[in-house]
């Protein structure tokens, strides 16, 4: 996403740009990744505000090429939300975000915005066997130190990341208090809260931070009263209204929970696919019928896996969390092994296609029709088409992957196909619609494929209609993923 108004004459120093705005409140996000640049380009158009901003990402290749992008117009994530380019342009416009890995910058920050990474390390299971998996803080805690080095003693640190429950009252809150004592400031004018972001990376991007609704929390009421004012600034609490908890515990289990409880529902639904598969029947249609109920709504479907950022490791954050931070003694088991039966739907995904396919996958052309976990994003972080993939790759499959998302695959170091018609150029045996892109279930591609020679076709998300997959069967073999019927 490039404004192509601005190049780098337009860049100006960290310097430069505290003294344009030092009449200002600055609001520092530490962390440029799919939360923290969105969240600044939020903050920069605050709806109650003005605030000057600053996004400070780390002194690595990747951080720099981030800060580079940001600063000569280029936004660096690709997503199909029209309001993240108006959004960049009225920023850019206003002259009020600057992009730099100087560290520097928390010294002149009044509020400092924690969107960095805490990842879990998945240890690879057997067939069926309970995951393994290591939390670790250090990178986190490095990061908190590092606000504790520059900060001012009373900032307000809203930390948006998901954490294990405890890690504000037990880890932030030490470790900045620690680092203002060692550097002789006071220690009881320091505000901290929490509040997780629910960011949905796709055509509502924005809109989820921005219009929808926000729990918080305080390590005090200092500190959430600091919260609930600034969050009433970037957010349209008129239409959304805050929801406040208690403390801090709360609200980091509130989000950890909400995602464990999304996860086991996606989990539940995978053997009743099986036995739909076995049955005979159309499992879309039967959850569509039991959707009718209310109380039911959220039933899940069928597909190839669950990716992205949260559901892959939220649910071992909180079991974690139980055992470390809280001080229990026992694991979250339901939510464990509702992470472990996920993380093997790509393999299923792939064994349902080696049953119905007529011979080996040795040498046989596949092409992937989407590389990113979440349709109409370029986000393949934790994607369940990788590990279908390598699948794939392993049964000596040739393949292809299309995404006009994602130009580039950095977990598998493929360049997707962006053009369709090219991509479909290769002459595949198979087609996988495996990634939910509106574009593979409008028209022009139906067409596109009614066009293409004998086909197999495999939707392992359910994302084609059936009026759809009538017109392609009279040319193509199709099966979809949870439909015995077919």
């Amino acid at each position: 996403m490039l404004l192509k108004n601005f190049n780098t004459k337009n860049i100006v120093s960290l310097e430069n740009f505290l003294r344009i705005k030092k009449n200002e409140p600055i609001v520092l996000v530490q962390g440029l990744g799919f939360v923290g640049s969105v969240m600044s380009l939020v903050v920069s158009n605050a709806i109650n505000g003005n605030y000057a901003v600053i996004g400070v990402d780390q002194d690595t290749e990747s951080g720099r090429r981030t800060v580079d992008s940001l600063n000569v117009g280029v936004f660096p994530i690709t997503a199909d939300d029209p309001k993240i380019h108006q959004y960049f342009e009225e920023t850019r416009k206003r002259g009020n975000f600057y992009a730099t890995v100087d560290t520097a910058a928390y010294a002149a920050a009044d509020i400092i915005i924690v969107d960095i990474n805490l990842d879990v390390h998945k240890t690879s299971n057997e067939k069926n066997a309970l995951i393994e998996y290591e939390v670790t803080l250090a990178s986190f805690i490095v990061a908190i130190k590092t606000i504790g080095k520059y900060c001012k003693p009373d900032v307000l640190v809203l930390v948006e990341t998901t954490v294990p429950p405890g890690t504000c009252r037990n880890v932030v809150a030490p470790t900045l208090k620690a680092a203002l004592e060692e550097r002789g400031l006071p220690t009881d004018q320091i505000r901290i809260g929490h509040s997780y972001e629910r960011v949905m990376p796709g055509p509502n991007y924005i809109d989820s931070i921005q219009s929808f609704y926000r729990v918080y929390s305080g390590i005090d009421d200092k500190s959430a009263d600091a919260v609930e004012a600034f969050l009433k600034t970037i957010i349209r609490t008129d239409e959304y209204p805050l929801t406040r908890l208690g403390n801090t515990n709360a609200t980091e289990m509130a989000k950890v929970l909400e995602n464990s409880y999304r996860a086991m529902n996606i989990a539940f639904i995978v053997e009743w696919s099986r036995m739909a598969e076995e049955a005979g029947v159309d499992l879309y249609e039967v959850v569509h019928a039991i959707r009718q109920r209310p109380t039911h709504s959220n039933l899940m479907f069928p597909g190839i896996g669950v990716g992205g950022y949260c559901l892959t490791k939220d649910p071992l954050l909180a079991s974690w969390a139980r055992q470390h931070l809280i001080g229990g003694k026992d694991k979250l088991a339901q939510s464990e092994i509702a992470v472990s039966i996920n993380d093997q739907m790509p393999r299923y995904a792939f064994e349902f296609l080696e049953r119905r396919y007529s011979k080996p996958l040795d040498g046989v052309k596949v092409l992937l029709l989407g590389a990113s976990y979440r349709g109409d994003v370029g986000d393949t972080r934790f994607s369940p088409v990788e590990p279908f993939y390598r699948c794939l790759k392993s049964a000596q499959a040739l393949i292809n992957v299309h995404d006009p998302y994602v130009l580039n695959w950095p977990e598998t170091g493929i360049a997707p196909f962006t053009d369709l018609s090219d991509a479909l150029g290769t002459e595949p045996d198979i087609v996988v619609i495996s990634t939910g892109h509106l574009m593979y279930q409008n028209e022009k591609t139906i067409e596109t494929l009614l066009a293409c020679q004998s086909l197999w076709i495999y939707d392992t998300i359910g994302l084609l209609s059936t009026e759809q997959i009538s017109r392609l069967r009279q040319k193509h073999t199709v099966i979809v993923l949870g439909r015995g019927d077919l």
